[in-house]
């Protein structure tokens, strides 16, 4: 088919060709394996769904532990609070994630698609659950082909409700980070959903049934991004999941005991068992495919026939392309060395300005109305508002003062100020400087807040003082 008719049909003895741009889905039905690494997955999988489904409901100092509250504009996590002026941190963990991504891909290829990936953590918690319902592979496509009944019906709205349950439950608690999850619990049972909070659920539920019910691996081979520029971060030093050829071919079936080398036979058995295991259905002993998430499935299962057969494991196995050649694997190598060494710095940066953040924030707003007022008495004025926000959690008296400026004088009609756990404060003043003191028009003036409630907490601010030039 060519690229200027897409539509149009290959003329009778042309030597045009029609080439499928997508290829309908045929469903694949992965066979459940057992292994090492099938046993790290699900200790993977037990782990993060533990952190997405339990820790909404962790009370820290009277409040849930981790908490994004958009409408206030605050993040709690444990003991920190997060405004709006922390945008900074968040841009250093994304950095830090990403070159997260980068590391773990240069040394060991796509050990987040296969371990820790939502669509890779969710569609095997659903395939379980097809298994429990359904049966293994060769009872799903037998129920597949069957034609409708009772029984099959039965079943698949059996398998259905429960993928529904279930991903009702994820929306639930994905919103249930955004919004106090035991409130929302208890709006749930009496019927009294706010519209924004029906509408995530149902969204995020519908998403979750769809991608890990239906799409499975077409959201990896068609849909993310990953699969398509994983290769730029490989190397010849990468670990990746990798067939044998030089000791798996030539491949044939054969009993077992025989000398199938002396049959002109390699030890590959060709019983497709690797294929059958694969998530998105690949055969990974036609080389390195983007499609491959390195789930290593493909590795439990021929390792366990390699066992039967009475071979050497790791026919399929992590290795490199120099070890596959006969060379040696440097896992040590110069970009790992790079990003490991500032993901170290980065971590380093985050911890130490987590450690040293002042749990207070005073932004300084000069009144624009007039650049300065002049008294009575001969002194010139400037007036601010200062917001004050409390960033701890209990409430906070703050003492003001204010230097830079010979003889600057702090008008404050408030006094101590008291703001409240998580708020802010909008406060009015006005500062006072004998015009003789001022050298320039512009001058830096510091304002200093300082808490009486807590020892060690004080921040000063640099504001802009403007007034005539005496002198």
């Amino acid at each position: 088919m060519s690229a200027e008719h897409p539509n149009r049909q290959p003329q009778p003895g042309s030597d045009e060709v029609e080439v499928e741009l997508y290829r309908k889905r045929a469903k694949i039905y992965p066979r459940q394996v057992h292994g090492i690494f099938a046993l790290l997955r699900n200790l993977a999988m037990v782990g993060l769904l533990g952190i997405f489904y339990g820790l909404p409901w962790v009370t820290w100092g009277g409040r849930q532990a981790v908490l994004f509250d958009l409408p206030a504009r605050k993040f709690y996590i444990f003991g920190l609070t997060f405004w709006p002026q922390d945008f900074i941190y968040l841009s250093l963990l994304l950095i830090i994630a990403a070159l997260s991504l980068f590391f773990f891909t240069a040394l060991a290829g796509r050990l987040w698609c296969g371990y820790a990936c939502p669509q890779t953590v969710w569609t095997e918690i659903f395939m379980w659950l097809e298994r429990k319902i359904e049966g293994g592979r060769k009872d799903q496509m037998k129920l597949d082909k069957a034609p409708l009944s009772g029984h099959k019906l039965a079943l698949k709205a059996a398998k259905h409700m429960a993928w529904i349950l279930f991903a009702l439950w994820t929306g639930f608690t994905f919103v249930g980070w955004f919004t106090p999850i035991k409130a929302l619990s208890a709006e749930l049972l009496s019927f009294d959903l706010g519209p924004w909070e029906a509408f995530w659920i149902l969204f995020y539920g519908f998403a979750t049934w769809g991608n890990a019910g239906f799409m499975r691996e077409q959201v990896c081979v068609y849909m993310c991004p990953y699969a398509r520029f994983q290769s730029a971060m490989f190397d010849r030093d990468t670990l990746l999941i990798a067939y044998d050829e030089k000791r798996g071919e030539p491949r044939g079936s054969r009993k077992k005991g025989i000398d199938h080398r002396a049959h002109g036979l390699g030890d590959c058995i060709n019983c497709q068992i690797c294929v059958q295991v694969c998530p998105t259905g690949i055969d990974i002993r036609d080389g390195l495919q983007y499609q491959c998430i390195g789930c290593a499935a493909c590795v439990d299962a021929c390792d366990d026939v390699m066992d039967k057969m009475g071979y050497p494991k790791g026919l399929i196995r992590y290795t490199t392309e120099n070890a596959l050649e006969g060379g040696q694997t440097h896992l040590l190598r110069l970009r790992v060395i790079i990003y490991a060494s500032l993901l170290v710095v980065l971590l380093g940066v985050l911890i130490a300005a987590l450690a040293m953040r002042v749990p207070l924030q005073m932004d300084i707003i000069r009144d624009r109305n007039a650049l300065y007022l002049e008294t009575p008495e001969g002194y010139t004025e400037n007036v601010y508002i200062l917001k004050i926000i409390n960033m701890t959690e209990r409430e906070q008296t703050y003492r003001l003062s204010v230097s830079g400026i010979q003889g600057a004088k702090l008008i404050n009609r408030f006094g101590d100020i008291t703001v409240d756990p998580g708020a802010v404060r909008a406060l009015p003043v006005r500062v006072r400087v004998d015009p003789v003191n001022l050298k320039s028009r512009s001058s830096n003036l510091h304002f200093t807040i300082e808490s009486l409630t807590t020892p060690g907490l004080r921040l000063e601010q640099t504001g802009r003082f403007l007034g005539p030039v005496t002198r």
